[in-house]
């Protein structure tokens, strides 16, 4: 029986292929504090289906590159959450932009009264 996951697509920059990071939580062994902890897939995508930020799942494979032994099952979701490069919601310059739109903002309402 193969393995079938369900991830996010954090990667779609490559032709037929995807990276696709599967969360998973788990006890400590030790702490029993619940983990939290991602495992990144290579995955083939033949019609270049899946988009960046997609829930897809995806199926054990034989070996079809260096890195790649999964395939595309089908997108289960379009476009669940927005996902930069490193798999963070948000870089920081676009949060450093943001507090310097707020801090102008503030000033502009300081200047009018």
């Amino acid at each position: 029986m193969k393995k079938k996951l369900v991830g996010i697509v954090a990667s779609d920059k490559m032709d037929k292929t995807r990276r696709v990071e599967v969360k998973r939580l788990f006890p400590h062994p030790k702490y029993g504090k619940i983990v939290s902890r991602r495992t990144v897939c290579h995955v083939h995508d033949e019609n270049n289906e899946s988009k960046l930020g997609d829930k897809v799942e995806i199926i054990e494979s034989r070996p079809l590159s260096r890195m790649k032994r999964w395939q595309l099952v089908r997108v289960v979701e379009a476009n669940v959450i927005p996902v930069s490069q490193h798999g963070v919601e948000q870089s920081e310059e676009a949060k450093a932009e943001e507090v310097q739109e707020e801090v102008t903002e503030e000033q502009s309402e300081g200047t009018d009264s």
